[in-house]
């Protein structure tokens, strides 16, 4: 069910929500939390609506969607109420804000949180450089942005990542989870050897690509070597440098990874490129700092830039032979573990 209410008010709103749970039964006691969603009114604003009803079904809440429109516009609100199969598992309040009131964000949203629910705000196009500075990022215990919706997706994560403040994070992040739990996985398969470096090769504007290199940097203390390509889109391939051969995850077509390794068969990995609505969903699990992508926003400065890189056929697997690979040193046990600690933090990549 859709409720539009033109040139509205936020008490008027308020009072349309009570009526609603009176009469449909609609509890507001189940929400777990507030997400509150900010963006420009225009085309993409549906698709993160869509992507917070799924999000929904698993951490029901109330939505606010404060949606910016014409600066130079009459100062009205335009409101719209959202319950039932149009809201997933919540009940979505869209704002639509015009003329003075489009910066006027936080007074608009305050008067509909819930009460004693913690507060999650989202920006799924272009955010603010500092989201805790943002009015409504003050409000919020979670501050999710996204580098790859904005106009220069790199230059957008390094600014985020100089005004870090625990409570921050980023999708770019969130769509490394399934990256960064394969690499752990084959480093915990023999040989046991020391990572000597690494490289990343990816979209040269992918920010995801990016925090995986920066991540590796950072735990694995290791030169990282960040390599941009045209060939791709996001992350094409991992490579993990190691006396016996080499360790590689390549995802050429943004679907399936193949990883090769000394001592082990190829294997073929499903690496899908990840959807909004799961990145939300895994965002919205927890509520505490994630200390995991701090120490990676530290990496970024410890990475350096390659080559151009080619999106071909993935190497050979190594044939080193067993005995070989053995008599290698046994030094990776403790690379393992902190790349492992890393990624039990919580995401791996896009």
């Amino acid at each position: 069910m859709i409720i539009d209410l033109p040139s509205t008010t936020t008490s008027a709103l308020n009072k349309k929500l009570v009526e609603i749970r009176e009469q449909g039964g609609q509890v507001a006691l189940g929400r777990v939390l507030t997400l509150v969603i900010v963006a420009d009114d225009d085309a993409n604003l549906e698709e993160a609506i869509e992507a917070a009803n799924g999000a929904s079904r698993e951490h029901p809440s109330r939505v606010i969607v404060v949606a910016k429109g014409a600066r130079t516009a009459a100062p009205r609100i335009d409101g719209q109420i959202r319950v039932g199969g149009d809201a997933g598992a919540s009940e979505v309040i869209v704002l639509r804000l015009y003329g003075p009131l489009a910066a006027q964000g936080q007074s608009a949203v305050v008067p509909l949180l819930l009460p004693d629910a913690p507060i999650v705000t989202w920006w799924p196009g272009t955010g603010p450089k500092d989201p805790d500075k943002d009015p409504l990022g003050e409000l919020a215990q979670r501050r999710i942005t996204d580098s790859a919706a904005e106009k220069n997706p790199v230059r957008a994560l390094t600014t985020r990542a100089k005004a870090y403040t625990a409570g921050d994070t980023d999708l770019a992040w969130t769509r490394l989870t399934h990256w960064r739990a394969q690499l752990v996985s084959a480093l915990d398969l023999p040989p046991f050897e020391k990572i000597t470096s690494a490289t990343v090769t990816g979209e040269a504007d992918s920010p995801s690509t990016e925090l995986l290199a920066a991540w590796l940097a950072e735990y694995l203390k290791v030169p990282v070597k960040r390599v941009k390509s045209s060939g791709a889109a996001g992350i094409i391939s991992v490579t993990l440098d190691r006396r016996s051969g080499s360790v590689e995850l390549h995802r050429p077509d943004g679907r399936v990874g193949t990883l090769t390794q000394p001592g082990q068969p190829t294997r073929r990995i499903a690496l899908q490129r990840r959807s909004t609505q799961d990145c939300l969903i895994e965002e919205l699990r927890r509520l505490d700092p994630d200390e995991v992508y701090e120490a990676s926003l530290h990496g970024l400065g410890k990475i350096t830039s390659g080559t151009n890189g080619k999106t071909g056929a993935p190497p050979k697997a190594d044939v080193t032979s067993p005995a070989a690979a053995a008599a290698a040193p046994d030094a990776a046990a403790a690379p393992a573990r902190k790349a492992k600690a890393g990624a039990n933090g919580k995401k791996s990549a896009s």
